[in-house]
Formats: structure tokens, sequence, C-alpha cells
């Protein structure tokens, strides 16, 4: 049985803990890898590996650190479905599913090889009689990123190669369900030839997540999860002093209007509700057609859809959908199935007692689709993450909006019409920090910035992007005068041009 080991300072090293966890296959119930839950101490470790690493890598030209992020991103491109395998073997999504995760994973290292360009400043001549002033972003020392266990390849990707292009050493906690995945791509960043301790990988729980957060060397941290845990991350580390971005939960609606094409909105629920078994911060969870007919219409062509899906292990090739990554998610999502039920909404497609002749011990709960939900209901108000579609039916546009708006998280919603005016006011009305026209899941590409709005954000920056090199970088500006023959004598005045 294997045992996941660390990364401190350049070396594999094996965990002193004597507490530890299984990690699974979810597809079959199997214990596939042992997991060691360090301790603080450990923490301690990888930051001052982080912290010894940090001048030379600091001072080292962006040129020079980009040419590090260059040959990490080949290797990434010739190892992609080596990563794709290990998300698949212990998340349990579909191999192409892991292999657009590390796609999107490697298009974030890419954005951060122009960090040459990305971190040039702003020049000014002549601000004051022969004064020049100059502004640059410099990096913030050693930050840490604490990612989730839905997306163990791409979400890390989304923070260290921004982080460490601009110049900071990274300490990365992965998520102890699929730590193998996260453990294959360090190594790569490995052989790439980044210096020693610029990216250090800890294991662990809570107490390594505490110790990241009050660590006085650690300058900023990185969070993706659920919205208790952000807000937790979020005011514990900035108590400490922290900066922090913590992304949270979601509940993203998907309106479609009387005008748009069906079978077109059809398809693109199918896969933004029950891709990756639901498993994502930006899966379509709730469907609200505008008016009676347009949701008749929708839910007859969802209905068999949902019932067809092809359900499976990652090894089977036609497979559209996974198990859940836990035994616990999957009594959670069929708990929630089981509320909605109590609750009074009509289950089209049941998804319970879902079973897989001789995965009988896997994780599965098969697609499930509900009707006429109302928002007073658990599974509208809750973030289930998992293959469960609610169908909520409006009356109006402004309806539409109002209860979008009205809910907690504003991470994601997406329109679905042929209504140019209605696309254009939803996307500017709409209080979302991501919003798609005709376009399901609107993730937005590497080189702009991810985050979502309300409940689904805590911090000031977005992830990735732009965001990113701003969260990873402070502005320092400099006034400089060179001295002359004139001497002018004490000024007790506040400077001004006047």
């Amino acid at each position: 049985m294997e045992t996941i080991r660390n990364a401190i300072n350049g070396k594999l090293v094996q965990s002193s803990s004597s507490r530890s966890q299984p990690v699974f296959n979810p597809a079959t119930g199997e214990e596939s890898a042992v997991l060691p839950l360090s301790s603080a101490a450990e923490l301690d470790e990888a930051v001052a590996a982080a912290k010894a690493a940090l001048p030379a890598w600091r001072d080292m030209p962006p040129l020079k650190r980009a040419r590090f992020m260059f040959r990490f991103k080949e290797l990434l491109d010739a190892h992609a479905e080596d990563i794709a395998r290990a998300i698949s073997k212990e998340h349990g999504k579909t191999h192409d599913d892991a292999l657009g995760e590390v796609a999107r994973g490697i298009e974030v290292v890419e954005f951060a090889c122009g960090i040459p360009h990305l971190l040039k400043g702003e020049f000014s001549r002549n601000v004051g009689p022969a004064i020049d002033s100059y502004a640059d972003r410099q990096p913030l020392g050693v930050v840490a990123g604490i990612t989730p266990f839905n997306f163990p390849a791409m979400v890390p990707l989304w923070m260290y190669p921004i982080a460490v292009a601009c110049g900071n050493t990274f300490v990365l906690k992965p998520s102890e369900r699929d730590p193998s995945a996260p453990m294959l791509v360090y190594e790569l960043f490995q052989k790439a030839g980044f210096p020693d301790g610029v990216l250090n990988v800890v294991h662990g729980d809570k107490e390594v997540v505490d110790a990241i957060l009050d660590h006085p060397d650690i300058k900023a941290v990185s969070f993706v999860g659920s919205t208790p845990i952000a807000e937790y991350v979020y005011s514990r580390g900035t108590a400490a002093g922290k900066r922090v971005q913590a992304l949270g939960g979601a509940k993203n609606h998907m309106v479609v209007l009387p005008d748009a094409d069906i079978d077109k909105a059809a398809d693109a629920l199918m896969g933004a509700g029950y891709g990756s078994a639901g498993e994502r911060c930006m899966a379509i969870s709730v469907a609200v057609p505008v008016g009676e007919e347009t949701a008749d219409k929708l839910v007859a062509a969802l209905k068999p859809r949902v019932e067809a899906l092809k359900i499976g292990p990652s090894t089977d090739s036609e497979a559209e959908m996974g198990p859940l990554v836990t035994k616990q998610a999957q009594e959670r999502v069929l708990g929630y199935i089981d509320k909605g039920v109590q609750e009074g909404a009509d289950l089209v497609v049941d998804g319970r007692g879902f079973s897989l002749q001789g995965y009988e011990n896997g994780y599965f709960v098969g697609g499930t689709l509900f009707d006429r939900v109302t928002t007073d209901m658990t599974i509208y108000k809750e973030e289930i993450f998992g293959p469960v579609l609610s169908v909520v039916r409006t009356n109006s546009y402004d309806e539409a909006v109002g209860m979008i708006d009205a809910h907690e998280y504003g991470n994601g919603t997406a329109i679905f019409t042929r209504n140019g005016d209605a696309a254009r006011d939803f996307a500017n009305r709409i209080e979302v920090g991501m919003v798609g026209v005709n376009v399901p899941i609107p993730v937005p590409v590497a080189y702009h910035s991810f985050g979502g709005w309300k409940r689904s954000l805590f911090g000031d920056h977005s992830i990735y992007g732009p965001e990113g090199v701003r969260f990873y970088t402070r502005l320092k500006t400099v006034t400089t005068r060179w001295p002359d023959d004139i001497h002018e004598g004490a000024v007790f005045t506040f400077p001004s041009m006047k």
C-alpha cells in the first residue's frame, strides 16, 4: 500500500505523524493509499525551506523565472494523460473530464510564462521639479494554498504558478481525499529545474490548515472550498495579518427564456449539472425556466436525457459521469434527495438505489431531477455538490433575476436566449461574479480572473489572471530627485505642485 509523502526543500519526505487516513478509489470503494496527517511542526519545516529559498528566487530576473515556467508547461503537456489517470483514480471523474481539468490548469501556467510583461511597472517623469516617480509590484514572500478535492490538479495550478512567477515561494496543502495528482505535478515542477524550497507540499487536515493561518512567516493564503470553511479561513487568516482570498460555495442558476432552443438548453444543463457528478463549484444545479410552457418543454427534454446518463468508472471510455468522491459524499447527496421528496418537490428522475454490476461498493448516485422546487426548500437553498438538478419555475424574467439576486451565493450563472437585449440586461444586472450567455459553465480563461460575489468569495481579489498577479504582489512607489547645486533650505509644508 502506497504511503503519500510530503515534499519539503526539494525532497520527498515521509511524515512522522502518528495520525493517518486512507485514500479510496471511489469507483470500487477500495483503499488505494495511506495519507499521513502531518503536524504543525512539519508545516514549520516547509515554511522554513520556503523562507530560505525566497531571497535568491525573489531577486532572480523575471525572465529567468519565466524560463523555468516554460519548462514546467512542456512537462505538464507531456504527462497530461498520467495526471488525468491519477485524478480519476482518486476523485472518480471520467478520464476526458480529468484531461479537461489538466488542460485548464496548464493554461494558467501559460499565462504565468508572461510574467516579465505582467510585472512591468509605471514611470512618470517630472512629477515635480526634477523629480521622477515610478511604481512596480514586488512579491509578498512565503505564501500558501489550501486546495479542494474536486480539482486536485487544476486548482493548485491556479495558485502557485502565478505566485512563484511573481517571485514568491509557496507551501501547498492539497485535499486529503485525492493527493496523488498534486504530488505528480509537484514532481514535474521539480523536474523543470525550479530551485529546492520554491514549492513545498504538506498533507494534513485542520491542524495543518490552522498552522498555515497562524504562521507569522506566511504572508498570504489562497483557499478554495466550501463557504463555511472559506469564511473561517478568511477570518482567521486576516486576524493574523495575512492577505487572504477564500473562494467558497455556489448555487448556480441557469435561466431559460421562452425563445431559447430547448434542446440546446437541455444538453447544456446535462453537461453543467451532471458532469463530474455535480462536484463542481461552477455546476448548474438550478434550472430556471420562464413560463409554464417553457418549463414543461424543458422538463420533458431533460427527463429522457437524465434517465439515459451513462454512469461508470473512469476506465469506461463511454462513461459520462463517475462516482462521488467518498462514501460520506454519497450519503450526503442521498440525504438531500430524501429531503427534497419530504419537502414536496416533484421527483422526476430518482438517482437513489443506482448500482453498477462489478462496482457495487462504489460511491455512485444516479442522475436525479426535481421539478417544481421552491425557494424555501433545502435542496434549493443549500449546495448539494452532487448529480441533482432542480427546476424552479418562474412566471417572468424579472422574477428569475430577483430570485437569483436574493440567493446568498453569487458564483456563476447563465442565461439561454436568442434575445440580445435580455442577455445584455441579464449580464449587466445580475449580482453574480461570472455570467454565461448561452454558455452554461462560464469559467474565465486564464488571462481573465475567476471569482464569485457575495458569500462565494471572501477577500478583495479573484484567483489567477491579472487578479492573481495583484494578489501575490504589493505595490511600491518610489519618488526620486538627484542633488543639484541649488540649496532651497528646509520645507515644512506638505509637498504639492503649487
